[in-house]
């Protein structure tokens, strides 16, 4: 196999024909092992590239299915916090909520309270301010007794 000033040997030369000399015209016989052992390589290579495609999609497809549980993990906990963090803010706002209704809600009953308180003190002034005035002028009380007695009269035979 030694190769001489750019010639090749003869076993070079028959080896890289597949077996056929140079001088050798290409017959049908000749040309039928070839073409069926290239089809034979062709189709042994096919296969290779075939299996070697299906470990690859394989192990993407596992490699795949590994990312997807690990997303769906990540989504689960991501769910979970939310769900945490909101039912955590509604108790806050319902807590302070309540803290503001409950002041606002005693504060109007302490001014109603004393708006009660009032308007009792001013009633028991009135009651006690008209006692006073009958006890100094007892005709006049009778008379504006009478004259209040017509009005209620007057202003209930009109309903």
């Amino acid at each position: 196999m030694v190769e001489h000033s750019g010639v090749r040997s003869e076993t070079q030369l028959f080896a890289a024909t597949g077996g056929r000399s140079k001088d050798s015209p290409r017959g049908a016989a000749e040309s039928g092992p070839s073409i069926s052992e290239s089809v034979s390589r062709g189709s042994d290579a096919i296969g290779a590239a075939a299996s070697d495609a299906m470990n690859s999609a394989g192990v993407d497809l596992q490699s795949l299915r590994a990312d997807l549980n690990g997303l769906k993990d990540t989504v689960a906990k991501f769910v979970s916090q939310a769900g945490s963090e909101a039912a955590k803010s509604a108790r806050e706002v319902t807590s302070n909520v309540t803290d503001q209704v409950g002041g606002v809600a005693s504060d109007l009953a302490g001014k109603g309270a004393q708006v009660a308180s009032a308007a009792s003190d001013q009633a028991k002034s009135f009651a006690s301010e008209l006692e006073n005035m009958a006890r100094r002028n007892p005709i006049g009380a009778m008379a504006g007794a009478v004259v209040v007695g017509v009005l209620i009269g007057l202003l209930g035979r009109r309903h």
